[in-house]
């Protein structure tokens, strides 16, 4: 009988083995997905607009588990790649801002701290930025509505809107939290109607348009008290802060059972500020995962925090351009932002006394001349580039009167400089 070579035997070997595919065929991950179903949210049974606890959750998760949130763009909106100005008429702020979710936590309880891991963002083909009349930074000065169309792949954002300029792939959960509690909704309510009382800007809770409908419509159990999404507040929500990035982590109170975690409003890129009201808004399929349940440390915050690594330094800009802003503004002017404190005292003042909000407009106001004159853009143009790649800064807020204010310009976004 002829013997076997060493060739043939590791043939007979392999045909042994059980048959597998490739590495695809290999898997570790436990993971609950949400997706969207419909067009809109109003569509959408994992999706809502409000908060309040008894929204019920739309997934459960462990800790560990990869958590997929397929997500709408922030003002659930009807855009295309060819919109134009004329488009935002179509816009219902009543609908901002669509959240997937929530996800209930396995063994998270109130007074707990939950720590989110932001693993990945996959971003849509398409966003958009927008001027829209009355919102905004600069509501004054830019009255008129605009928008940029964005071409969007994970190296770059290019738009027809914006030629010449390429902005880098930095995406972040403009919104992101959980869900608040009884005693917080009744305590945020009460603060922000003194506020209102005072002649404050505050958006209280509106059933129009208001989902779940259930809960927060016209005819639900709780309309009175559901919170728009548009202010950030104790459990995080629309906190648009770019540091958030991918591979961070963020740790959230806990004000229910299960913290009801939710994201939504995902960014392609903004800058500090995000001052013409919005930054890249998308759609995005976004994995998040609970890496750790911090018993009882919930109790002691007052707001979320984020921990990270390097991040924060990949997203400094190679080249750039600063302007630095002082609380100097024009004899007779009021800025939209002052007139609830009796402006009038004000409006003949050309100097303001340690106040950070009018160096920012002086540094941004500056950042748009300078895009218009050095780089040819027209003043809107200028404006919505300022919205996804200028950070303002505090400078510092001790040599009175004159607290600063910077604002930054990622001159990488020139593709002369990129390329």
């Amino acid at each position: 009988m002829r013997k076997l070579t060493i060739a043939s035997s590791f043939v007979f070997a392999l045909f042994a083995l059980p048959s597998v595919a490739d590495t695809t065929s290999q898997q570790w991950m436990t993971i609950v997905e949400v997706k969207k179903t419909g067009d809109h949210c109003v569509n959408d049974s994992n999706c809502f607009n409000r908060y309040h606890p008894n929204i019920p959750a739309v997934a459960t998760a462990n800790v560990g588990d990869m958590i997929v949130l397929h997500t709408r763009d922030a003002l659930d909106s009807e855009f295309t790649i060819d919109s134009v100005p004329a488009d935002l008429a179509t816009v219902d702020l009543g609908l901002v801002h669509p959240m997937t979710g929530p996800v209930s936590i396995n063994g998270a309880k109130r007074g707990d701290a939950i720590e989110v891991e932001i693993v990945d963002i996959v971003p849509d083909q398409y966003g958009y930025t927008v001027i829209a009349p009355g919102f905004g930074f600069l509501r004054d000065v830019f009255t008129e509505p605009y928008i940029v169309n964005w071409h969007l792949t994970r190296t770059g954002a290019v738009s027809p809107g914006l030629p010449g300029i390429t902005v880098p792939y930095e995406a972040f959960p403009g919104s992101i939290g959980v869900m608040p509690g009884e005693p917080e909704i009744q305590m945020i309510k009460a603060r922000e109607a003194d506020l209102a009382g005072a002649g404050g800007v505050v958006l209280g809770p509106s059933a129009a348009g208001a989902l779940p409908a259930s809960v927060c419509g016209d005819n639900g159990s709780h309309k009175d008290d559901c919170l728009r999404t548009i202010p950030p507040r104790e459990n995080g929500g629309n906190m648009d802060v770019q540091q958030m990035q991918i591979g961070t982590r963020v740790l959230f109170p806990c004000f229910i059972d299960g913290c009801g975690v939710f994201a939504g409003d995902i960014h392609y890129a903004q800058g500090d500020g995000e001052v013409s009201g919005t930054a890249i808004e998308m759609g995005s399929v976004t994995t998040l995962r609970v890496t750790k349940i911090h018993k009882g440390r919930g109790s002691s915050m007052d707001m979320p925090a984020t921990l990270g690594n390097d991040q924060i330094i990949d997203m400094e800009p190679t080249r750039f351009y600063q302007t630095v802003g002082i609380p100097k503004k024009g004899k007779g002017e009021i800025p939209p932002s002052h007139g609830y404190l009796g402006g009038e005292k004000i409006a003949n003042l050309e100097n303001l006394n340690e106040d950070l909000t009018v160096a920012a407009r002086h540094a941004l106001l500056q950042m748009i001349d300078y895009l218009v004159s050095d780089h040819g853009l027209t003043k809107e143009q200028a404006y919505v580039l300022s919205s996804v790649a200028v950070d303002l800064r505090v400078g510092q807020v001790v040599d009175v009167p004159n607290y600063v204010v910077t604002a930054v310009l990622n001159l990488d976004v020139f593709d002369k400089y990129r390329f």
